[in-house]
């Protein structure tokens, strides 16, 4: 897979009050290069001011980092992987896996499969979850059948790669629920229509 976009959220160092009030940093927009507006002179800052000073008997609670998440999608958009502290994801679009309305994998699917199921052993994972989503088109209760009949053929597929009974699997279709993308259209219609593939991180 050539990655081609990478996102990511940075972590954010949180300090709460405890007891006392909790502050915001505001955000600062971004300036386009060469048009930085000239510095004015500092504020002067009374250090004996009541508003910079814990309040009695508070404390600063631990500093806590968030989630950083981390997102790669291929060339054609045809596989995203997306990358958190705690769990992988992969999303396969219905399209590199079966044929039109249809849950009988094709042949790109055991390629694209026997690679998930590297990382999968690289993250030593035991606890996988299989899930197939539909588009919004035709009825409610078809995409929900569709989906997990998909989700069932990717688990069939991947267990047999994994090839092992000390793995757990929870598979589902959830049919048209939690779309991606915009279902008014082709293009967000296509990435609907995925199975998801999911397992934890090994923890260092």
């Amino acid at each position: 897979m050539t990655p081609t976009r990478l996102t990511a959220t940075l972590g954010v160092t949180v300090l709460l009050l405890t007891g006392g009030t909790l502050a915001h940093a505001d955000d600062a927009p971004s300036v386009p290069p060469g048009t930085e507006a000239t510095p004015s002179a500092p504020v002067e800052v009374d250090p004996n001011d009541p508003d910079l000073k814990l309040p009695e008997g508070a404390t600063l609670a631990g500093a806590k980092v968030l989630d950083i998440k981390s997102v790669v999608e291929d060339q054609s958009g045809d596989e995203r992987r997306e990358d958190t502290n705690t769990d992988v994801k992969f999303a396969l679009q219905a399209e590199v896996l079966f044929g039109k309305d249809s849950a009988k994998l094709g042949g790109e699917a055991k390629s694209r499969i026997a690679g998930i199921a590297e990382e999968i052993k690289a993250q030593n994972a035991t606890r996988i979850r299989v899930f197939g989503f539909t588009d919004d088109l035709g009825s409610a209760a078809h995409g929900d059948d569709l989906s997990k009949e998909r989700a069932n053929a990717v688990h069939d597929l991947l267990s047999q790669a994994l090839d092992d009974p000390g793995i757990t699997y929870e598979v589902r279709g959830y049919g048209e629920q939690y779309p991606i993308s915009d279902n008014s259209t082709e293009p967000g219609r296509k990435k609907n229509r995925r199975v998801e593939v999911s397992f934890p991180r090994t923890e260092n």
